[in-house]
């Protein structure tokens, strides 16, 4: 899920270097270890980019789990919302229906694009990338598909041409801050997926680690998504959820 704009491809964009920092300053890497509720995750990165793009906080990525939820991107067909079961919200992003839940792990970036190269087409292919090295790392070949935003995985057992989607990406930009993010499904319940059609694509699936056999713990993707992470984007360096921004957020800390 992503801005329709952003959809172009960049064909120098696995260049290893073009979306890191000159000055290799580090991105704070911030973990929840509680779920977050949806309004409250928009609020907190509304305000971070906001902070970032005025010079007054350091880039972010933010790592957490939802309860159950849908969200509804500007480009939502109210056809293929399905079901009520979960809350409906709208995020503000490009794209269409997805969904949010516990066991899929949620990484928000907020990135300052003035500082690695002011392309949005390469920092949705860097996003794309660093889930495919995340899952290379787990012996699970993903994979890109020109028109279609994400990172799927073939699946031949389900038959000729078969592929399910494991990860979903979804960006907004503003004044050349990044937020939104990625969502990885490791062991989410994929039946809740049944009351949308995600992203508008019927004709496919929707996979995970876990429906993939590969039964892997959270803070064990974490550890190799930042690794990935630093690969491609530079270094990180680790904060608490209370430098995120005053915004309320304090009181999810255990």
């Amino acid at each position: 899920m992503v801005m329709e704009a952003l959809t172009t491809s960049a064909a120098d964009c696995e260049i290893s270097n073009k979306l890191a920092r000159t000055d290799a300053r580090p991105v704070q890497w911030i973990i929840s270890p509680a779920q977050v509720p949806y309004p409250l995750a928009l609020q907190t990165m509304r305000a971070r980019a906001a902070a970032i793009a005025a010079g007054e906080a350091e880039e972010a990525i933010w790592l957490l789990e939802h309860p159950p939820l849908y969200t509804a991107g500007t480009s939502a067909v109210a056809a293929d919302l399905l079901s009520d079961r979960f809350p409906v919200y709208d995020a503000g992003r490009g794209g269409q229906y997805t969904y949010h839940g516990p066991g899929q792990r949620v990484a928000y970036v907020m990135l300052d694009l003035t500082r690695r190269g002011r392309d949005i087409r390469c920092l949705v292919k860097g996003l794309e990338g660093w889930v495919i090295d995340t899952l290379a790392a787990h012996n699970i070949v993903g994979e890109r598909r020109d028109g279609r935003i994400g990172v799927w995985v073939r699946r031949p057992d389900k038959g000729v041409l078969k592929e399910d989607k494991i990860a979903a990406i979804g960006v907004r930009v503003s004044k050349w801050v990044t937020f939104h993010g990625i969502s990885l499904n490791v062991m989410p319940d994929l039946g809740h997926y049944d009351g949308i059609v995600p992203c508008g694509i019927s004709d496919q699936g929707i996979t995970s680690f876990e429906d993939l056999g590969q039964l892997v713990s959270m803070p064990e993707v974490d550890s190799v998504l930042r690794s990935c992470f630093e690969r491609r984007f530079g270094p990180t360096i680790s904060a608490t959820e209370e430098s995120l921004v005053s915004t309320g957020l304090h009181g999810l800390v255990a």
